[in-house]
């Protein structure tokens, strides 16, 4: 019964969405990938947002029921059948009603708030992500972007577990780019092996970005911005067509991190925004929570928060980022399962314990498959008094019992996939956790009923 009534309600909502896309005609930017999609996706709001009237998708509405709120401007009912009846309405509404979606951005700041309501954004940036085979297409062949980006797509990528190989993972994901708009652009990760194929493919169409110098925008000299020697952010060179820009980002740590401004200034060319401007306006860009951000801890430590998902590639790139930070005599890992990874979770939870024992001092893992990166890290040299195991359910408890440990000179990070709900460790630990609803994820009634 639920799940045909919620076929109706997507079917619904999907045909509304693609009226109101008749009707207001916006720029769709639409990005997918397995890693950086949120992270990306901001980063492109951040750029345009400056000087055009732009709506993004609310944390990750990327589904087939995701994509359509987030066009028609609505939130999600979870679980209750009276809020869905509402969106439908609502949906049925936003096509009906009076408009003016032609106005300025500057004309918005004189406008009442009841007719704000009548304006329709000129660009959307939608989030497209695929955890079965055929999820991409289902919304691609109905969205046709304007410009499609995608991100990268790992050797061993979170929802792997659907699909027969990363391979095939990656062909749904090149579904975005052969529904382009005919005049359409597509964004491509040029360093990632799986997206190197749908780059040469449709070439005549594409616009590279990456750390590799065949790319058309280039990052260099990538490394941690300190202040009073504490790290605060990001800092690269971005090169395009002979010129090169500084880039600063602060907030967050990593290299994905720049491979989402990176894209960013990307689609911020192809859709008139200068290379300075859009530099400028990444300075601005607030990390969402859960990616990497930087966190002041108890008694003087710092925490890097991780905890919106994980994946054995980005598990990887934040551990490496630990091993880059300077300055921390103590350096903590506090590492939760990866879920949605079938038959190759073993392995890649192997693979994590190996990189955590040659970055971590001490490691703290919590859930059953996360057994394997202790065992894997004991096996290669870290002392057995630096390794804690903790069963799911318990992340605040690793939080609680660490805190004893820390202090100015500890640097922590946290990390696991979503349902290991891992922020509870952060709370545990921060130095403001009255701020916890700012800053962590996941802090919405509806998660905290979970």
């Amino acid at each position: 019964m639920y799940a045909a009534l919620r076929s109706l309600v997507v079917q619904i909502l999907t045909w509304e969405a693609q009226l109101a896309l008749r009707r207001f005609q916006p720029k769709i930017i639409a990005v997918t990938g397995n890693a950086g999609k949120t992270t990306t996706k901001d980063a492109i709001f951040c750029v345009l947002s400056d000087g055009r009237f732009v709506r993004k998708s609310e944390k990750s509405y990327n589904s087939e029921l995701g994509v359509p709120l987030t066009i028609l401007g609505l939130e999600s009912g979870w679980g209750s059948p009276w809020r869905w009846f509402v969106n439908v309405v609502l949906g049925a509404w936003v096509v009906v009603r009076p408009s003016w979606q032609f106005l300025a951005k500057s004309d918005l700041a004189n406008m009442a708030k009841s007719d704000l309501a009548k304006v329709y954004p000129t660009w959307l940036v939608l989030e497209v992500g695929a955890d079965r085979p055929g999820d991409i297409r289902k919304i691609a062949k109905w969205l046709r972007p304007d410009i499609a980006v995608i991100t990268s797509i790992p050797d061993v990528p979170v929802h792997v577990e659907f699909f027969e190989s990363p391979a095939k993972l990656a062909r749904e994901k090149k579904r975005l780019a052969e529904h382009l708009k005919h005049d359409g652009i597509l964004v491509v990760n040029g360093d990632d092996v799986h997206t190197k194929d749908i780059l040469k493919e449709h070439a005549a169409q594409a616009v590279s970005f990456g750390f590799e110098g065949q790319n058309a925008f280039v990052a260099s000299d990538v490394g941690i911005q300190y202040e009073e020697k504490h790290p605060v952010g990001m800092h690269f060179y971005a090169n395009h067509s002979g010129s090169s820009i500084s880039v600063s980002l602060f907030g967050a740590l990593g290299k994905p991190r720049v491979y989402a401004a990176l894209a960013a200034l990307a689609v911020g060319e192809v859709a008139g925004v200068a290379l300075e401007s859009a530099a400028s306006a990444l300075r601005t860009w607030a990390p969402p929570p859960g990616r990497m951000r930087i966190i002041p801890g108890l008694k003087g430590s710092l925490v890097i928060d991780d905890t919106y998902n994980s994946s054995p590639a980005a598990a990887a790139s934040a551990l490496e980022t630990l091993k880059e930070i300077k300055g921390f005599k103590k350096k903590i890992a506090v590492l939760g399962d990866m879920l949605e990874l079938g038959r190759f979770s073993k392995e890649a939870h192997i693979e994590v314990g190996k990189r955590a024992a040659k970055v971590a001092t001490e490691l703290i893992t919590v859930g059953l498959r996360a057994r394997a990166i202790s065992e894997t890290a004991l096996d290669n040299g870290l002392p057995e008094a630096k390794v804690r195991e903790y069963e799911q359910g318990e992340s605040d408890r690793a939080g609680k019992e660490l805190e004893a440990e820390l202090d100015k000179t500890t640097l922590v990070l946290v990390k696991g996939s979503q349902s290991m709900r891992m922020e509870k460790t952060v709370e545990e630990i921060m130095a403001e956790p009255a701020r916890a609803e700012e800053l962590l994820v996941r802090q919405d009634a509806d998660w905290k009923m979970r």
